[in-house]
């Protein structure tokens, strides 16, 4: 008997840290809070300590997102002491079609995801990003969405151009704070 997860691809969802509140500027260009730069760099070291390391990285192209994974990357070279090691650099997307993008916008990001990668971060925000993990896995979804820094792990036996709609099972949720 053959596992079906024995060549599972592995999608993190991570909804960008806090960011500052709105002011007059544009939206996409709202920065990230001090918790929001120390929450980055927590779930960075989460996903070391976790052996979720990226291959590939889809990121909106919002500042906050961007920062979000920034700090994210500073958080998996081990850092915060309960980081570990980044192994090697993942191939990063800055994809501007994630930004304000509906579940089946970011799902097609997704399906454009090297077939070769195991594991892939998709970094973008609500209400996009939980009702993209809503239509992934219907029955674990968190029903309140995710919240900043909010990491959600879906694993799935299909191709990434094959993904769709309940095509992966959740196998681990968390919130990062620093």
């Amino acid at each position: 008997m053959t596992d079906p997860y024995a060549q599972a691809r592995t999608l993190v969802l991570l909804r960008h840290s806090k960011a500052e509140p709105p002011d007059d500027g544009p939206d996409v260009e709202r920065p990230l809070a001090a918790r929001g730069r120390a929450d980055a760099a927590a779930a960075g070291a989460w996903l070391a300590k976790h052996a979720l390391l990226p291959d590939v990285v889809i990121c909106s192209t919002s500042r906050r997102t961007r920062e979000t994974w920034h700090g994210v990357a500073l958080g998996m070279t081990g850092t915060p002491p309960e980081g570990g090691s980044a192994g090697p650099a993942p191939a990063v997307h800055y994809a501007a079609d994630a930004y304000e993008a509906h579940p089946e916008d970011l799902l097609a990001l997704v399906r454009r995801v090297d077939p070769a990668a195991r594991t892939a971060l998709l970094i973008a925000h609500n209400p996009g990003i939980s009702l993209l993990s809503a239509l992934l896995d219907p029955e674990r979804a968190d029903q309140e969405g995710l919240r900043t820094s909010d990491i959600e792990v879906h694993r799935t036996a299909a191709e990434w151009a094959e993904l769709g709609r309940a095509g992966s099972v959740i196998t681990a949720r968390h919130t990062a704070r620093g």
